[in-house]
């Protein structure tokens, strides 16, 4: 077979193996996508054969006079502000100590990783057990006032629950994405700054973190858009409550879609956050690459 012959034939192959899959994708996501598109400008209720355009009335009530939206706003912005700082900042120092030679690092890794293996739909259902059920029975063993506290009663302390639980079940998944960034740290760059006189926390600091740059801007890229999109554990933990002081914006456009029927209404609402969480991923993107090339 002649070479170009060759090329060509490589080239169908090559077609052929890819296009189930780029269907795939085009009917799962592309269509579904425009289809939203077009839904978000009319008032549909998902259940008649028809609907009615009504333009960017969708969009106007949201900016204008939803004030779920901006309450469920500012929450999803706490959330993901204290989510991002925490998980990054705890799952970096523990991977430091796990980076180290213990005798126990490979078992305490698998321990702290496997929470993440979990549906935050299970664990938001096992910590709601706990809350309620668990902490009660710690209450009455070691009279501790901290297991008599309101866990998911009150609003302050519903949010406090939401935050730790989902820290507790991602933060495996950041503390092997900052493993393998300190394992390629070159061993001689560290042993040059000790032959300098620099300590642990000034070898850390000049020499270890900013190799880190790109394992930093994984962890956060994938923080934030997790963070943003904060809604399987506020379902089975919180159910929203108490008194819709957890909903968070993908709970609420979950809460107008399928609870209240406005599907148009809703999907203007995704199509929102769809933008937001865009435009903020590019933004964090382009900023801590500066930062890579700058280190």
């Amino acid at each position: 077979m002649p070479k170009f012959g060759r090329r060509t034939f490589g080239k169908i192959e090559f077609g052929l193996f890819t296009l189930p899959v780029l269907i795939g994708i085009v009917l799962a996501f592309y269509i579904p996508f425009f289809m939203s598109m077009y839904y978000s400008l009319t008032d549909w209720n998902g259940i008649s054969k028809h609907t009615n355009y009504i333009g960017f009335d969708n969009f106007k009530q949201i900016f204008s006079g939803d004030a779920n939206f901006a309450s469920a706003s500012l929450l999803t912005m706490k959330f993901s502000l204290l989510f991002i700082l925490l998980s990054n900042v705890l799952a970096l120092l523990i991977a430091v100590l796990l980076d180290r030679n213990l005798k126990t690092s490979a078992l305490l890794r698998a321990a702290f990783f496997i929470p993440y293996i979990l549906s935050l739909i299970i664990v938001g259902f096992i910590w709601k057990f706990i809350f309620s059920q668990g902490f009660q029975s710690l209450a009455e063993m070691t009279g501790w006032g901290i297991f008599d506290w309101s866990w998911l009663g009150t609003p302050k302390m519903a949010f406090i629950s939401v935050l730790l639980v989902s820290v507790w079940q991602s933060i495996g998944f950041y503390i092997v994405i900052y493993i393998a960034g300190l394992q390629s740290v070159p061993a001689d760059l560290l042993e040059a700054a000790t032959v300098d006189g620099a300590g642990p926390f000034r070898r850390f600091r000049s020499v270890t973190l900013p190799l880190l740059a790109p394992s930093v801007t994984i962890a956060v890229f994938m923080s934030l858009t997790n963070s943003i999109k904060v809604f399987d554990v506020i379902l089975s933990l919180t159910g929203g409550g108490p008194g819709g002081s957890t909903y968070s914006v993908s709970f609420d456009i979950y809460r107008e879609t399928f609870q209240n029927n406005l599907f148009g209404y809703g999907t203007a609402k995704a199509l929102v956050l769809f933008v937001v969480v865009l435009l903020i991923t590019v933004l964090q993107l382009t900023y801590f690459k500066r930062k890579e090339v700058e280190h």
